[in-house]
């Protein structure tokens, strides 16, 4: 009871000493006017102010930033109000960091910034910014010390001083524990890599922290992806040598594999049960079948449609999976949320990346039904942007019970990558070079350049994708590349330009469309020793396509699937052509987990392209088919022959049979196995009927080996023909060595 009278003592208190405001007086202000104070403490003439509000008052103001100290006090009718201002940052140097790429990028991320208030206790966490930038780039024991020079009366110079040390390499990475699956496939998944000389360019074979919880967290998908549940990855703690290298330990225990036993739908009283009955074929695909995060999220993908396509405004939904023996039970809860609106919308953290970025992956907005379930996707497709190093969102209360106001924080990273390539195999070696930038001018927009060069081919280009395309949800994308050859033994030289504007959107569930104009233009000159059907090809053509393509993916994830499949259809046709050609392209992919030691590939791939109006297809477009669809035979050496010159086809077809053994061998050998069987023809000849064309189908059975040897990732391709003609160029053997670095 007593404390119930002190409080209301304490308002009463409060009240009756409240006094209404004649005068307002303002001193110790010099760069922030009378006027701007007034508007900021929210202060008014000729109103009763109590303590509590005057209290209110100095919150108000001291929230601006702009002031060091505040002291109010109201008496006879004048408020009186003394400041000290805060001095104002006149500069920010940064000394010791000489790429200036790295200095702007540290500018626009601390908060103390040219021209705003200096705050000591801001000082602090700007240098625990600029320590975690320089970990994320393999400094680990950088010294950052800061000085603060006195400009004028009132502003001050800031400098950074910072000594970045010696960078810190990854020397060897271990997997231990029961991991179930061999080292090699989980090289794969981490970005984290050992530091070898030949990724002098690499930033992931420095030691950074964030990298380690990001490894943890793809380890982690990728176990109960493949039906590991209850997977555990504990990363141990990085000793740090004195050469500056470290070891990297993840320990795994993968636990028991889950199959999917029942799929059901819990569906509130006041919702029609009716509406939820196309999931049920969805359920069926997924009951029996090792059980998958992913597959889970396309069920409430699919769930979200049936509610958006009915209109269900405030309906929400959660799913609950129930563990028993070697099974998982997933229950589908369908239930009318609060209904509640959004107020406002707050982002904040972006310095390099425009907002428009940000809100176009949101799929809330100002006055819609907030829906939390909405509100998650929209941070999920922010992180798969894969422009910020984090997402947090945080949800308040608005100015009434029935809204919310959400604040989205970002937190910016790097997002240039710079990657070199060599390779060299049995039928020759090559070198490739690319850049890319995945925000560029902090639009979104993926910007990437490569160059790929061998001993007879040079290859060349740029792209730029705008995947949200003016907020359409359509993406955008323009490509300009060059191909020449110098084939001198067969008598020729060509020239091939090429650009093209296109678009990319999903039309239905899982069915994406992608209709293109792509502009080529083609120069061949050829010489003495040319055959005489290369000799009627010379000359400049140019060539105006309309492309199109229309892809079907099932599959149970896009890395290394399991499950499912992804069929493609596509079209070239002619807008306008100096030698007119319809060109077709399907390709179909299907994967099956047979048991955890066993994973089949079934894939078909058939191409065509035919002349219009008597036209001859040009040597250029004619198809052809890759030593990496029909092993044992060499690239392009396959097929119609005029002279000495195998000049491609009208025609192609492939069939690939192929299983993966990666448990075959010990984890010590550092070795995958795969066996493959292999079908293909390459047939027609339009422009001339007397040329040699061994139309016969080709077969191959053989063996893939992947080995992380020392020098880098080497691959071997043992083949045996079963059938093939007699003018074809075989490959019993090939192998490759080279890295991305």
């Amino acid at each position: 009871m007593t404390k119930y009278i002190i409080l209301f003592l304490f308002f009463f208190n409060s009240i009756l000493y409240a006094e209404v405001v004649k005068k307002i007086d303002i001193t110790g202000n010099k760069r922030v006017s009378k006027e701007t104070i007034i508007v900021y403490g929210e202060i008014s003439i000729e109103k009763d102010y109590s303590n509590i509000e005057l209290d209110e008052v100095l919150k108000n103001l001291y929230s601006t930033q702009f002031f060091e100290d505040i002291k109010i006090s109201l008496a006879n009718g004048v408020l009186r109000i003394n400041v000290k201002e805060f001095p104002v940052i006149n500069s920010v140097e940064i000394q010791g960091e000489k790429a200036d790429k790295i200095k702007k990028f540290i500018l626009e991320n601390i908060d103390l910034k040219e021209k705003t208030s200096f705050i000591k206790n801001i000082l602090s966490s700007d240098i625990e910014k600029i320590q975690k930038l320089y970990a994320s780039l393999g400094y680990n024991f950088v010294e950052i010390e800061s000085k603060v020079e006195k400009f004028t009366e009132d502003r001050i110079n800031l400098v950074f001083f910072i000594n970045k040390g010696k960078e810190t390499y990854i020397s060897k990475i271990y997997f231990l524990g029961d991991k179930k699956v061999k080292d090699r496939r989980l090289r794969d998944i981490i970005v984290s890599e050992e530091h070898k000389f030949w990724k002098f360019l690499s930033r992931n074979t420095k030691y950074n922290p964030s990298n380690i919880d990001l490894d943890k967290r793809l380890l982690t998908n990728y176990y109960k992806s493949i039906g590991y549940y209850d997977v555990q990855v504990i990363s141990s703690d990085a000793e740090i040598s004195e050469n500056n290298l470290t070891t990297l330990t993840y320990n795994i225990d993968a636990g028991t594999r889950y199959r999917v036993s029942k799929i059901s739908t819990n569906v509130s009283e006041v919702i029609d049960k009716k509406l939820f009955i196309p999931l049920e074929k969805s359920f069926k695909k997924i009951i029996g079948k090792y059980y998958s995060p992913f597959a889970v999220k396309k069920l409430l993908d699919e769930l979200d449609d049936l509610i958006l396509a009915n209109d269900l405004q405030f309906i929400e939904h959660s799913v609950n999976e129930v563990v028993a023996d070697n099974s998982i039970e997933i229950k589908l809860n369908i239930y009318e949320g609060g209904k509640e609106l959004v107020e406002r919308i707050n982002i904040s953290g972006n310095s390099i990346t425009n907002e428009s970025v940000i809100r176009s992956e949101m799929l809330l907005d100002e006055g819609d039904p907030y829906n939390i379930l909405k509100l998650n996707k929209s941070i999920a497709r922010l992180k798969a942007r894969r422009i910020f190093g984090e997402v947090k969102k945080t949800v308040k209360d608005g100015s009434s019970k029935d809204q919310k106001i959400i604040e989205i924080n970002v937190e910016e990273k790097p997002t240039g990558e710079i990657s070199a390539g060599a390779g060299i195999g049995t039928d020759g070696g090559s070198v490739a070079f690319s850049i890319t930038e995945n925000n560029w001018l902090g639009r979104g927009v993926r910007l990437g350049t490569n160059v790929n060069m061998s001993k007879e081919t040079f290859t060349g280009g740029i792209n730029v994708v705008d995947p949200n395309y003016k907020f359409s949800g359509n993406s955008l994308n323009y490509s300009a590349n060059i191909t020449t050859n110098d084939k001198s033994d067969s008598g020729y030289k060509n020239k091939l330009y090429s650009t093209s504007l296109g678009t990319r959107f999903e039309q239905y569930r899982n069915i994406y469309l992608a209709p293109a104009l792509t502009l080529t233009h083609d120069d061949l000159e050829v010489q003495s020793t040319a055959s005489s059907a290369l000799k009627k090809q010379a000359g400049a053509f140019t060539d105006l396509a309309f492309d199109y393509g229309i892809q079907l993916d099932n599959r149970d994830r896009v890395y290394m699937p399991t499950d499912g499949y992804i069929s493609t259809f596509a079209q070239t046709l002619p807008v306008y052509a100096d030698a007119a050609y319809v060109k077709n392209l399907y390709n179909f992919s299907g994967y099956n987990a047979f048991t955890s030691n066993v994973i089949g590939a079934f894939k078909f791939q058939a191409k065509s392209i035919n002349g219009l109006s008597d036209d001859d297809v040009r040597l250029s477009k004619r198809v052809t088919v890759f030593s990496s669809r029909l092993r044992g035979f060499k690239s392009g050496s396959i097929g119609p022959k005029d002279g000495k010159d195998y000049v491609g086809g009208n025609y192609a077809a492939v069939v690939n049979l192929e299983a993966s053994l990666p448990n075959l061998l010990p984890e010590s050998t550092k070795t995958d196995v795969g066996l493959f069987l292999d079908f293909g023809n390459v047939w027609g000849v339009d422009y001339d009927q007397s040329v040699d064309d061994s139309n016969k189908i080709r077969s191959t059975v053989g063996m893939n080996i992947g080995w992380l040897s020392p020098a880098g990732p080497l691959s071997f391709v043992l083949s045996r023909n079963i059938s093939k003609a007699s003018t074809d160029v075989t490959e019993g053997f090939k192998f490759n060595l080279g890295t991305t670095f």
